[in-house]
């Protein structure tokens, strides 16, 4: 039976932008296989509550659903051995479980807050009233003003970036010559941003922007294809 991707788009099914899904997408390439993808939003829990998942990714491949965007890489990597490799070994799937968390905590996490109120306007008006209720509790303020000092902060994000910034020097991927899922686990938050909001993240001069241009063109740019702004 064919594989089968849920991912998170808003109100153009053609515009997948969840950063976890497209850490997933990009893993499924690396392995050379296809998935059917299926649209899904915010609100439209119960059509994965039967996989016993409430976000997506959720993986379809056969009988089996697989969620959370490491677990399916992991199991990608078990289940199709045969195929090129996401890791290369235990000791890169160690430092991608690592690189994971980095992934979620300094470069999501950071870039979120200046995309948040973007993200709003590529929804449905019900899951807008989700996202922005949800948000805003989260946040303690109005989407608008959590975007609202982006110009300013965005210098303190590209520092964050350093460590990637400086590894990028001496290599073209964070995988080494070639990308991996440590490529990937980056580029998903990157490509979400860019799936949905023109804010300018990077300089075009950055390392780290030569470096997202090259997985943009990765797997026959499958990335670039993908409805975003020219950022």
């Amino acid at each position: 039976m064919a594989l089968q991707l849920y991912e998170l788009v808003g109100t153009d099914a053609d515009r997948p932008f969840s950063p976890f899904c497209w850490r997933t997408r990009m893993a499924l390439a690396h392995k050379g296989l296809q998935a059917t993808s299926i649209p899904w939003r915010f609100t439209e829990k119960d059509a994965i509550l039967q996989h016993k998942s409430e976000k997506v990714p959720v993986l379809l491949d056969g009988e089996r659903a697989v969620s959370d965007s490491w677990t399916i890489a992991n199991y990608l990597e078990d289940t199709y051995p045969d195929r090129p490799s996401l890791f290369g070994g235990a000791g890169g799937r160690a430092m991608g479980r690592m690189l994971n968390w980095w992934g979620d905590t300094v470069v999501l996490a950071g870039m979120f807050p200046f995309i948040v109120a973007d993200i709003h306007g590529h929804l449905r008006p019900a899951d807008q009233v989700y996202f922005r209720e949800s948000r805003e509790a989260r946040f303690k303020k109005t989407l608008e003003e959590v975007s609202a000092g982006r110009d300013q902060g965005v210098a303190g994000f590209r520092k964050s970036l350093d460590p990637m910034r400086l590894t990028l020097k001496t290599q073209p991927f964070l995988g080494g010559d070639q990308p991996n899922y440590a490529d990937y686990i980056v580029f998903g938050p990157f490509q979400w941003a860019r799936a949905i909001s023109e804010f300018q993240l990077l300089a075009p001069d950055d390392p780290v922007y030569a470096w997202r241009e090259r997985l943009l063109d990765a797997f026959d740019g499958m990335a670039r294809k993908s409805a975003g702004y020219a950022v």
